[in-house]
């Protein structure tokens, strides 16, 4: 799966997806994309077909809702880095279940909220 993890996320949350060789996975910090707006940060995932990873749930739940495709987005409880890694994996395995053969299809116009305990809720959006 193909993911932009927001800079509001620890950039090691991206290294430790690409360290399984089972998903592509970017932080701004590691593109020069630092201090980007939302609005562009975005664009940018949709047009590289990127599944946000964020914390800024009011924001980027406003883009989503004015666009008629993106690829989904997800959101993480505000938590330690190893908290972050541990639900987004535990997200991972949900969208897994949903559709074995290509998880990221289930997120596809929706979000996807993890709370501080693991439940997972997915929301279509817009």
């Amino acid at each position: 799966m193909r993911f932009f993890i927001d800079e509001c996320i620890s950039p090691a949350l991206a290294r430790a997806l690409n360290s399984s060789g089972e998903h592509d996975a970017i932080h701004p910090r590691d593109r020069g994309r630092l201090r980007e707006s939302d609005h562009a940060v975005f664009k940018f995932a949709i047009d590289e077909d990127r599944i946000i990873v964020t914390e800024n749930a009011d924001d980027f739940r406003k883009l989503a809702a004015r666009v008629e495709l993106h690829p989904g987005v997800v959101i993480l409880p505000s938590v330690k880095r190893d908290d972050a890694e541990r639900l987004l994996r535990r997200a991972i395995a949900h969208l897994i279940k949903l559709n074995p053969l290509r998880p990221q299809d289930a997120l596809v116009n929706h979000v996807l909220i993890v709370s501080v305990t693991g439940a997972i809720s997915i929301e279509p959006l817009p």
